[in-house]
């Protein structure tokens, strides 16, 4: 069975000397609290994380849920869990005071989040489709809807979900056919089916609170026409408590690659009663401060699964042992040396370490943006928002794809081991493979990137990040010992905005141009992004190793990451760069009907 053990040390190199959160905390408003408890969320995060949530993982994949006479049950001990979140008050650590929250800021959500997705990834999607439907009903919902539903959300005795997708559209949500009719008592018969809904249905909860698009009678086509409303399972009762059923039924559940051990649901909407969130046909607005929450939670979710992967990746390494080092024996009273003496295995261990570590300093860096915009000061809060709308797409896109990367590498250090099921690896590599698809594929990202982010706004958000980059190299590059990070970052920084300039100018012409480039350029993104953080953690370590410290070996090790990142993994940007600008025509040259003539007869 995998194990896990929560990074802490690593986590709070992060925090405290990577991005100052003791410093970010004190600039909000009463983030002293933030300050005092975050040593107590992380120690009692962690425990919950290893010892309740690890032991359910691979158990919960193997027994799956299933549905039978209109009843979900999912895998033994998540409802238990569930109740042990409840009432250890988790649900509740980053929300608004005035509908029952702790008020703290969203980043120590963020940071339990990561703990939650190395554990157990389904079990940790019961309460995390809630954080979406908060955010919205919280800045889109009326005060009743808040007092009704927000409350008990936080609290935790109700869960939430998001219904978006339907059989027949997916990204293109202008075309859904989930209809809401005004009835006699202010509020909407809600009728239509909606697919792939992660804890759509199940006993975890006393409720579920569904929110739902759906479009009025008299809505304009397209996205335009989009309304947004609370559906949930059982209608509140006069003391606010769940009550009747609604007309909203599990109509099948969904067999899937992995995350099996959460319940993902057809749900068939039967006149079933809704409340309308936000103005009629305005629903777009309301779906996008979900999907942005669920997409930086995504994000977390890859990085999760690499940390884990590579934990149990790293003592199967140490372990195992198979044919002697080529440069002579090194463990000579062994049969065997440990095969993480070989180089092919440290390639893999420390591509997984470098995503991993990587990946955790751009969530809790875009963690702290999150704050801003919340809870920041009114002069920041702009700056924070446009640069966090810039990196949420490279947070989903880029640190999915490299998990799911990393997890493949976790299978092969195991070798055939690894592809059998009572290791757990090969279930990294199944649940993590969904990451790359929910809440937007890697395609959608990359154009929202390209083109919404950047090409919309003539580069705008991208320059005020590249500046801020531009900015820490001038600074940086004073230090002799930080020219192998320093020359490299500052030159894929210029590039970075000449390769926009450029794909810009070539979508004027056409513009097939930005969909052909669009995912090489998030790819591309990703790795700058991810160099400019490594670069401030080699720094760090630097410093360190020169002042001298009783923790020699984990600024050498991270010293040491920094340099196989640099030098093994920033260089695919050359490849990237390349193929985005190849042009669209490579693509779409050739006509539709030569796809299938190697195989007609």
């Amino acid at each position: 069975m995998p194990t896990y053990k929560a990074p802490l040390r690593d986590i709070r190199f992060v925090m405290n000397e990577l991005l100052d959160f003791p410093g970010h905390y004190n600039s909000l408003p009463n983030g002293e609290d933030a300050v005092e408890v975050t040593d107590a969320i992380l120690e009692e995060g962690a425990k919950f994380a290893e010892n309740v949530l690890t032991p359910l993982n691979q158990t919960g994949d193997q027994q799956g849920c299933t549905l039978n006479d209109g009843v979900v049950t999912i895998p033994e001990g998540f409802k238990e869990a569930y109740q042990q979140y409840v009432e250890g008050g988790w649900p509740s650590i980053s929300q608004n005071t005035e509908y029952g929250g702790q008020g703290l800021p969203h980043s120590l959500g963020m940071v339990l989040n990561e703990m939650i997705c190395s554990a157990n990834l389904s079990w940790g999607m019961y309460p995390g489709l809630s954080h979406g439907a908060m955010s919205a009903l919280e800045h889109h919902g009326t005060e009743e809807l808040k007092q009704t539903y927000l409350t008990k959300l936080i609290e935790g005795t109700w869960t939430g979900t998001m219904c978006l997708t339907e059989p027949h559209c997916g990204t293109d949500l202008g075309l859904i056919k989930t209809r809401a009719v005004p009835d006699d008592n202010n509020g909407y018969k809600v009728t239509g089916t909606k697919i792939f809904i992660s804890a759509g249905d199940h006993e975890i909860s006393e409720n579920i609170v569904h929110l739902v698009l759906a479009k009025l009678p008299d809505a304009p086509e397209g996205s335009k026409g989009i309304s947004l409303f609370v559906v949930p399972k059982f209608l509140p009762d006069a003391s606010g408590e769940a009550g009747e059923r609604n007309g909203v039924v599990c109509g099948s559940l969904e067999h899937k690659m992995g995350i099996h051990g959460n319940s993902t649901c057809v749900m068939n909407f039967d006149d079933a009663t809704g409340y309308l969130v936000g103005q009629p046909n305005k629903g777009l607005a309301a779906m996008f401060t979900m999907m942005n929450a669920a997409r930086i939670g995504v994000g977390i979710q890859g990085q999760g699964l690499i940390e884990v992967s590579y934990q149990n990746a790293l003592a199967y390494a140490r372990d195992r042992l198979q044919m002697r080092a080529l440069s002579g024996t090194k463990a000579p009273e062994k049969a065997a040396d440990p095969i993480i003496v070989h180089p092919d295995v440290r390639r893999m261990l420390l591509t997984q370490k470098a995503f991993s570590e990587g990946g955790r300093a751009l969530i809790l860096y875009t963690a702290q943006l999150v704050d801003k915009v919340e809870k920041g000061a009114e002069d920041s809060k702009q700056d924070a928002d446009d640069i966090l709308g810039l990196l949420t797409p490279i947070v989903k896109a880029f640190l999915t794809e490299v998990g799911f990367e990393s997890t493949n590498e976790g299978v092969q250090v195991f070798g055939g081991h690894g592809f059998i099921q009572e290791w757990g690896m090969e279930q990294f590599v199944r649940d993590s493979r969904i990451t790359l698809l929910y809440e937007g594929t890697t395609g959608i990202q990359a154009l929202d990137l390209l083109g919404r982010k950047i090409l919309m706004n003539q580069g705008e958000h991208l320059r005020k990040f590249t500046k801020q980059i531009h900015k820490y190299c001038q600074a940086a590059s004073q230090q002799e010992s930080m020219h192998e990070f320093i020359s490299p970052l500052s030159e894929l920084n210029k590039e970075w905005g000449d390769l926009t300039m450029k794909i810009g100018m070539a979508a004027m012409k056409n513009r097939e141009e930005v969909g052909a480039a669009s995912v090489d350029y998030l790819m591309y993104s990703g790795y700058v992004t991810l160099a400019y953080l490594w670069a401030q953690m080699a720094e760090i370590a630097q410093k360190k190793l020169a002042e001298g410290t009783s923790e020699q070996a984990f600024y050498q090790a991270k010293l040491d990451t920094a340099r196989f990142y640099f030098q093994r993994l920033l260089p695919r940007t050359k490849t990237h760069a390349a193929t985005m600008l190849s042009g669209a025509d490579t693509l779409l040259a050739m006509d539709e009907a030569a796809f299938g003539l190697a195989f007609e007869v």
